[in-house]
């Protein structure tokens, strides 16, 4: 998504700078970027974290930030120490914290109507199977990311589920049977400056997807549109969905964040205005042609067709889609994402944790308390 950023932003002619606490050679080496910067772990060193972005704003001029993943929490939480000249495209930390949360976003939802599914926030596998009554159910901690955790029990919660290796609350929720789909948007104090929803056609397991296909829902929309203007939202913001058999569209949890829908957008399109809160009206890609992570989708994709049988609808589906990474005169990111595999490889055997853990575990948050100087 940063690398994505950045290209649009350059091709519009902006002045491109990326930051990050680990490895970020697959934004940093794309010729679009001026520089990489450095910055320590906003989530083990929060003042530190807000004392160095001071610092590279005021030495580069910065005039806009734009948070990629899960640093939009930490940005949030120091926006009044950052020069208020600067634009920061993120809400306020109440709102972002409201919208984390699988257990409150549901209300907020449900208050600007939209349908949400029947759940309940729980603290032991015990209560979840009492409250699920044998019926097909869904299992995620309250603050979670990229479908990790997730446990699906479209049969019921089985008598020997194991008890939750995650500490915290967690949502039991009623599993709805459907189409997966999701929404990205930006707003600006309550406008809608940007919109585009998308099937995520292929995954990872049940994480994250890696081929996104255009899917417009005028229903979503109204929705999303109906939540930033009620909230006075600014920022991005992302929602997962359920479109049933009849066509209705069930919200599941919301990312105030970008997901993967920013790379539906073409390097013309004016998102970089909408980010800066510039745009006059709501941007939508001007193209409906899917995007996909090219080698995650030969190697993965590829794996899942020969194992389901699906290779000539894999094959059709790979011939349309273009890659998120490597594009004409801009090769080198996908070099630098494979040594950035590499350094996060190295991080998972230092820290004994996944992949995908040493990859964010600078940036996580899972609800605690922010405090600052």
């Amino acid at each position: 998504m940063a690398l994505d950023h950045a290209r649009r932003f350059a091709a519009q002619g902006w002045i491109v700078y990326v930051a990050d606490s680990i490895s970020c050679r697959m934004s940093g080496w794309s010729r679009c970027v001026s520089q990489t910067l450095r910055l320590p772990s906003a989530r083990n060193a929060l003042d530190a974290y807000a004392n160095a972005l001071n610092r590279l704003i005021a030495t580069h001029k910065i005039d806009l930030v734009v948070p990629t993943c899960e640093e939009s929490f930490y940005v949030s939480r120091i926006v009044d120490r950052l020069p208020a000249e600067v634009r920061v495209a993120v809400a306020d930390f109440a709102t972002m914290r409201t919208l984390h949360s699988k257990w409150e976003f549901l209300g907020v939802a449900a208050a600007c109507g939209a349908h949400v599914p029947e759940s309940q926030r729980v603290q032991t596998i015990a209560q979840a199977r009492d409250w699920a009554q044998d019926k097909p159910v869904v299992l995620k901690p309250e603050f979670s990311r990229f479908g990790v955790y997730v446990r699906l029990h479209p049969e019921g919660i089985p008598t020997d589920a194991p008890a939750f290796d995650v500490p915290g609350q967690w949502i039991v929720q009623r599993f709805h049977h459907g189409r997966e789909l999701c929404s990205y948007s930006v707003a600006d104090a309550g406008r809608l400056l940007a919109h585009v929803s998308y099937r995520p056609a292929y995954r990872l397991n049940t994480s994250s997807s890696y081929y996104f296909k255009p899917c417009e829902s005028p229903a979503i929309r109204a929705f999303v549109e109906n939540l930033v203007g009620k909230m006075r939202y600014t920022g991005q913001i992302s929602f997962d969905w359920i479109e049933a058999h009849d066509g209705r569209v069930t919200v599941l949890e919301c990312n105030p964040r970008a997901i993967s829908g920013v790379h539906l957008f073409s390097m013309a399109d004016a998102l970089p205005a909408a980010l800066s809160g510039t745009a006059q009206e709501c941007i939508v890609p001007t193209r409906a042609s899917p995007r996909m992570l090219g080698l995650v989708m030969l190697a993965a994709g590829g794996y899942q067709a020969i194992r389901g049988r699906g290779v000539a609808s894999w094959w059709r589906d790979f011939r349309q889609a273009s890659d998120v990474v490597m594009t004409a005169g801009d090769r080198l990111p996908l070099v630098g994402g494979v040594l950035d595999l590499v350094a996060y490889g190295w991080l998972a055997l230092r820290n004994r944790c996944s992949m995908r853990e040493a990859a964010t575990q600078d940036v996580e948050w899972d609800g605690q308390p922010l405090g600052t100087q």
